[in-house]
């Protein structure tokens, strides 16, 4: 069954929908300063539940085609993000990561061919401002490290989503196999980086086990799955522009579930990053270029097709009847 348009970019957004509850779960749920294993247990248990799932390994070229995507959607995303969740409030990073659309706008010139069009550039803007003005008011104060983190997971993730469109899937994968492929490799990346720069796993009590499963089944491996699909299915820039959903979700979880407060500056920016993402799923203009009209050849009737003569054969045409001449009229 043929999926619309409209729902596509309703299950597409998700995902962002889905991230945007990390935050809440991580400083609420996990053990404190472990990014590396927070981001180890959230991509390789999923990708291998995914892996299971497809039952397809890359070939070729898509075996180092899915470490350079996996790495850059994963191997080095989640450690950035987790680190800068760490080390900053939550709103600081948001308004970070809310310039992903701008930098996909960008980067898409050089890796797609699509030169930046005023309005998504202005999207970007509209949807960047909508989230500063909803976070910033309790940012708090800034650690240079953590905004290091944040800006450096940003432009992997955005590199990761146009290198994702431009290479797409191989004939007969679907995005459950991609998804597996990346997650497995981000996850691997990750596993010796954890071990060597924070040791041991810590103990787990139950709030982190469920905490790691939530981010591991909903939070990774379905929402990864979503998102893939989606920027298989509609332009890089569309989907990018679902992103500043997740900061709104973690601004209204902070509402409804850690006492946080939502006044009408934040209620005003949250219109303006809902209204650019709504602007940000038009579909994309494409330029055509006009082919010169085919010249018009007049359509002979029956009868005159039946008495044509074959070029080089009108009456009183010598022809060179030499052997190996070449046929024509001489």
């Amino acid at each position: 069954m043929a999926v619309t348009r409209p729902a596509l970019i309703a299950l597409t957004a998700l995902a962002p929908v889905s991230w945007g509850t990390t935050y809440a779960v991580t400083t609420e749920f996990l053990p404190a300063d472990r990014p590396l294993f927070t981001g180890l247990l959230r991509a390789l248990p999923a990708g291998l539940l995914l892996l299971a799932l497809a039952r397809v390994l890359p070939r070729g070229a898509w075996w180092w085609r899915s470490a350079v995507l996996g790495a850059l959607n994963i191997g080095a995303f989640f450690p950035l993000l987790f680190l800068s969740a760490y080390r900053m409030p939550g709103g600081m990073a948001a308004v970070v990561g809310s310039l992903g659309p701008l930098l996909v706008v960008g980067l898409s010139a050089p890796l797609l061919g699509r030169r930046p069009t005023a309005r998504s550039v202005l999207t970007g803007v509209v949807a960047a401002s909508g989230v500063s003005l909803v976070v910033l008011e309790a940012a708090g104060g800034l650690d240079a490290l953590g905004v290091l983190a944040a800006v450096a997971a940003t432009v992997s993730m955005s590199t990761g989503t146009v290198l994702t469109q431009r290479w797409g899937r191989p004939d007969g994968v679907g995005p459950l196999a991609l998804t597996g492929w990346q997650l497995t490799a981000g996850g691997l990346l990750i596993a010796p980086l954890a071990l060597l720069a924070e040791g041991a796993p810590p103990a787990l009590d139950g709030p982190a086990l469920g905490g790691y499963l939530y981010l591991a089944l909903a939070n990774t491996a379905l929402a990864y799955w979503l998102w893939f699909r989606g920027i298989g299915r509609l332009s890089a820039t569309q989907v990018t522009f679902l992103g500043p959903l997740s900061p709104l979700t973690a601004a209204v979880i902070g509402w409804a579930a850690l006492d946080e407060t939502l006044g009408p500056v934040q209620l005003a920016g949250m219109a303006l990053a809902l209204g650019a993402t709504l602007v940000g799923q038009r579909a994309p203009r494409t330029r055509t270029v006009t082919a010169s009209p085919a010249p018009v050849v007049p359509r002979r009737t029956p009868a005159e097709a039946a008495t044509a003569r074959p070029a080089g054969t009108e009456k009183g045409a010598r022809r060179d009847t030499r052997p190996g001449a070449p046929s024509g009229v001489r």
